[in-house]
């Protein structure tokens, strides 16, 4: 009959050693899967503020959120705080220190912009796509998209973009009024079309000369 061989102590000893590294290996990826606390946003009137830091800083470097200000504030568009608030970056409170849930700052930033989650559908949906978005106030229009790995700063935007609903009408002149703000600021006039439910269709809009 065939006996199987009886294991050395040395080979205990070396397979001990192994999960030994093993163990401490895991425990080091553990602790580099932790997340770091999310930053403090506080709501004011129509953005977000977050204190001056270098985490602050962080966010802005690595994905141009928001305007630094003066005092190296970091100050968030709706849009933005509700964002990066979804991706668990920051926690929003408000002047009592309570702290907003999604549902309740979605109804807050609402009153303020009643076309609020129309606009927050294309940007969210435009941010996971890889681009840079920004306010285009300025412009006339809702947002300025950057090329994708290009940043503000480093060349212009792209497009201009107007966020609507897929049941909303334009009239001729509202719809000639963009189209000259598009042309005028020489960047590509973009429509994003929002369903009801929240998914989003882009059209983009050229001159033609006949």
């Amino acid at each position: 009959m065939f006996k199987m061989p009886r294991k050395k102590t040395t080979k205990k000893k070396s397979e001990n050693k192994i999960d030994g590294k093993k163990v401490l290996k895991e425990n080091e990826e553990e602790k580099r899967k932790i997340k770091k606390e999310p930053l403090k946003a506080i709501f004011a009137q129509e953005r977000a503020l977050v204190e001056s830091s270098e985490e602050a800083q962080s966010v802005y470097d690595n994905g141009i959120y928001g305007t630094l200000l003066e005092d190296k504030k970091l100050q968030l568009s709706l849009q933005e705080a509700l964002y990066l608030m979804d991706k668990g970056k920051i926690i929003i409170i408000d002047g009592k220190n309570k702290e907003f849930t999604f549902e309740r700052f979605v109804k807050k930033a609402t009153r303020i912009e009643p076309n609020f989650w129309i606009r927050y559908s294309v940007y969210k949906d435009m941010r996971s796509r890889g681009y840079i978005v920004k306010t285009a106030l300025k412009f006339g229009a809702d947002f300025r998209v950057y090329d994708r790995g290009i940043k503000p700063g480093e060349d212009h935007a792209r497009w201009i973009i107007y966020p609507v609903h897929e049941g909303s009408t334009l009239t001729w002149y509202e719809f000639a009024a963009k189209n000259r703000v598009a042309h005028s600021t020489k960047k590509r006039l973009m429509m994003g079309v929002v369903d009801d439910e929240g998914d989003v269709t882009y059209w983009e809009i050229k001159w033609i000369r006949p």
